[in-house]
Formats: structure tokens, sequence, C-alpha cells
């Protein structure tokens, strides 16, 4: 988390909560559009916006259509959404995230899924050993990818690990992961195809026959969502109703003074204590595989 800081407003677990970022001077950030994408010179090492700890169940996400682009909680009709626990998993199996400055297009029909992109940044699933917090900034090494399809999106999962685990000089590549966390993939797969269906929605489909493509297809996926994200910034008008409200991105025309992004964090009240979690969070649900 080095160089960011987090301040939450309102209540968690209500309408109103919000997580902000700012840098080392106070100067409020999008993590969407200000965080650089690259954190280090090499091609594979990327930042990551943590957005869910691994093991938790609300379903935490970027704003992508508010000012600033704060992390809130998704809402289901009318409800804070939890993820369900379904048997064997306990909430989400991996810290869970996106890599800023990325942007899945959904004017851009994929040429390996012949999909269009969900809107979003770019999804990632980090594999290390550290339970990590929400809104916390780390530098991730990428491994592969998973491609899969959601409600006809392509909806790409990255999969790293974080640089500063102790194992990750271990892992290279996602046979690395196939070897050395056996079943971690097939978990994966296993959780992405199955996490909806407690809410009455057919299972998820994944391109590739539900295989991970390696590092080197997954580095250029994260190339063309970049150049994606910087179309979209620079665009005189927004896009997919993406808010590109940013402080730092030179020529944008979406960038504002720290004036300006001091008074969107201002008009969300003050933190304090929020909501329980639902009781019913901590069930599991069991169903047949198909």
């Amino acid at each position: 988390m080095a160089g960011y800081r987090r301040e939450e407003r309102g209540r968690e677990h209500t309408g109103t909560y919000r997580l902000f970022l700012s840098n080392a001077q106070g100067q409020f950030l999008s993590p969407f559009h200000d965080i650089p994408l690259y954190a280090a010179r090499t091609e594979d090492v990327f930042n990551m916006v943590v957005e869910v700890p691994r093991w938790t169940n609300a379903k935490m996400e970027i704003a992508t259509k508010e000012p600033l682009n704060p992390i809130k909680q998704d809402v289901k009709k009318g409800k804070m959404r939890f993820v369900v626990n379904v048997f064997p998993h306990k909430g989400y199996i991996w810290n869970y995230g996106a890599l800023p400055q990325t942007w899945e297009d959904p004017r851009h029909s994929d040429e390996s899924t012949k999909c269009h992109g969900d809107n979003d940044p770019i999804d990632v699933c980090e594999i290390g050993t550290k339970v990590c917090c929400r809104g916390e900034v780390i530098k991730v090494k990428v491994l592969g990818i998973l491609a899969m399809i959601d409600e006809g999106e392509t909806d790409w999962k990255v999969i790293a690990i974080n640089v500063e685990d102790p194992e990750a000089n271990s892992f290279q590549n996602i046979e690395d992961v196939r070897r050395l966390k056996p079943g971690y993939l097939e978990a994966t797969v296993d959780w992405f195809r199955r996490y909806k269906v407690p809410d009455g929605k057919p299972e998820n489909q994944f391109a590739f026959n539900g295989e991970f493509k390696d590092k080197d297809f997954a580095i250029q996926v994260i190339k063309s969502t970049h150049e994606f994200w910087k179309a979209l910034v620079m665009n005189k008008e927004s896009v997919g109703g993406i808010h590109c409200t940013n402080t730092t991105v030179p020529d944008s025309p979406f960038r504002c003074s720290e004036t300006e992004a001091k008074a969107f964090v201002d008009a969300v009240p003050a933190y304090g204590a929020g909501d329980s979690i639902p009781v019913d969070v901590d069930k599991w649900w069991y169903s047949k595989k198909n």
C-alpha cells in the first residue's frame, strides 16, 4: 500500500459506503484512472487494486459510473450483495480486484472469444499467501488468464501473485500454479462457473473450453484493454456510462482539480458504524455439479 492511502466514508454494508484512495501528498485519486497500470519496468508486473479480500463475501467493486470511482458494495434488488458460499468454497477464494487503467470495451468484439467487453476494468485473482485489505494497491506478477463469458460478454480473469509473496519467485507461468497449488485452477473455474447459480441464473460459460491461457497471452489481453482505456479517458464524451473524472492523467478532458476531487469525497457522509452482515452469509449452498 506504499504511496496510497485509504479513506472510508459512509456506513459499511449500506448503500452509503465508499472507499476513496489518495496519494502520499493527500491528493485524491481514481483507482480506475489515476493509478498506473505498470508497477515496474518489466512487462509482467502490474498494479492491482484489491476490491475483495480473500474469504470475504461482500461484493465490493470500483464504482465505474461515479466521480473518482470509489470502491462500493454492489446492490441487487435493493439489497447489499454478498456472494453465496457455494460448497466447498468460502467467499472469494483469492484476493479479488482489478487492474487500473484497463477497460473491456463493450463496443469491441474480442477476436478470441467473439464476445464484446463487459464495460469494466479487467479482473484479477491474486493467489498469494497474504489476505489483503480492501482498497490496498499491490504489485502483482501475471501468470495466466481465464476467459469467462458472463451473460454473453467477455469477462477476463487474470491469475496473478503478489510480487512480495514469499513464494513469488517460484511462480513464472500458469503451469507453475497447476504444479505448486494443485486443484486451485480447477477450483477457480468451478467458483466462476457456479457463483451466480444460487441467484437463479444459469452457470457461466468459458471460452477455450475453460482452459487457462498462459502469461504471454494474458499480457497481450492486458495491453489491449490498456489501449481501450487510453481511448476512453481521452475521449471528449463518456462511453458506456463510465465516469472518467481523474486528477492526474495528462491532457485528459475529464481531469479535475484537487479542490473538485475533495468536494466529491466530502459529499459522502463521514465514516460511521455500519450494518451487521446478514447471518445467512455464512451458510453453505449445495448443488450438483453439471
